[in-house]
């Protein structure tokens, strides 16, 4: 039995959609289709149900899959076993991060990890908090980091450093004045908010309740889903917003923006979440050590203060 036929079975089954494994493994859809009625022609039945363009596990494949899981695990054992033995790190890795851990935090960690492990291969996808929480679930990508707390119980979620939120201004704003702000002071102004599913909106949201503030009564001027196109929007003078200071270092050299801090403070965690997998490939561990390590080096970086 092929291990490649097994594996594209696994995928559609963890999916239950075989256009979603088909993205996900790089294949085309027939081709996918191909491999699974390959094992299904080995087992001599039917693995799926097909109806109304929906799919679901027979008896047999669920008996397929449950087997599926154990063999996976039993490679991985293998794979870090012999691997730790030779001291061999290498492979691909499948990372999500959201907008600001990507754009700001993890390019550096990942050039420095690159440097000392050269065979890792790694692969970034990037989306709002909630798409990578979501990714992680699926088994999409192999470690997700976020910058909004994790509800699901199901997952490890690791906090990495912590990071600060300000309020931006563009030069010359009314509220430069003031040496911090509250909330309830801010909503009175034009608001550039992130979307819905980001990690930042989410915090602010989540602090707004705590305060007895309503979202609603936000003078919210637009909805933006790039820190680059709210930072821009800012600058033209077309409301306020929050984001982290790790993201505004340039504009404030340059002086294009002005940060507040908040009162009370808001701080948030960045945060490291994967599967609760026994076994995880060797670089992935490797990964995680670096990059605890990395975070502890350099909690106190200005970039994230």
């Amino acid at each position: 039995m092929a291990d490649r036929r097994l594996q594209v079975f696994h995928t559609v089954a963890r999916l239950l959609s075989f256009t979603k494994a088909a993205e996900e493994l790089h294949m085309t859809q027939p081709a996918v289709t191909f491999q699974v009625r390959q094992l299904e022609e080995q087992f001599n039945t039917r693995l799926f149900d097909r109806t109304h363009n929906r799919i679901s596990l027979t008896d047999a494949g669920k008996r397929v899959y449950e087997c599926a899981e154990r063999i996976f695990e039993l490679y991985s054992e293998m794979d870090n076993s012999v691997r730790e033995l030779t001291g061999d790190i290498s492979g691909v890795l499948i990372l999500g991060a959201s907008t600001t851990v990507a754009e700001y935090m993890l390019p550096a960690l990942l050039g420095d990890f690159k440097e000392k492990n050269p065979d890792v291969t790694i692969r970034l996808k990037v989306a709002n908090t909630d798409g990578i929480v979501s990714m992680v679930e699926n088994n999409t990508i192999d470690l997700g980091v976020v910058e909004a707390p994790v509800n699901n119980k199901n997952l490890v979620v690791e906090k990495c450093r912590m990071d600060q939120l300000v309020v931006i201004v563009p030069p010359g704003h009314e509220l430069t004045k003031e040496n911090s702000i509250t909330l309830e002071t801010l909503i009175q102004y034009p608001f550039i908010c992130r979307e819905e599913g980001s990690g930042t909106r989410e915090v602010m949201f989540d602090h707004m309740n705590e305060e007895g503030l309503k979202t609603a009564d936000m003078n919210v001027a637009m909805e933006l889903g790039s820190l680059e196109a709210i930072k821009g929007a800012v600058e033209a003078g077309m409301g306020v917003s929050i984001l982290s200071r790790a993201t505004i270092g340039k504009e404030l050299r340059l002086g294009t923006l002005e940060a507040i801090q908040l009162d009370p403070p808001i701080h948030r965690p960045f945060s490291f979440v994967h599967q609760k997998q026994k076994f995880r490939v060797r670089a992935m561990e490797e990964l995680l050590s670096f990059a605890r390590q990395y975070c502890e080096d350099h909690q106190n970086d200005d970039s994230v203060q």
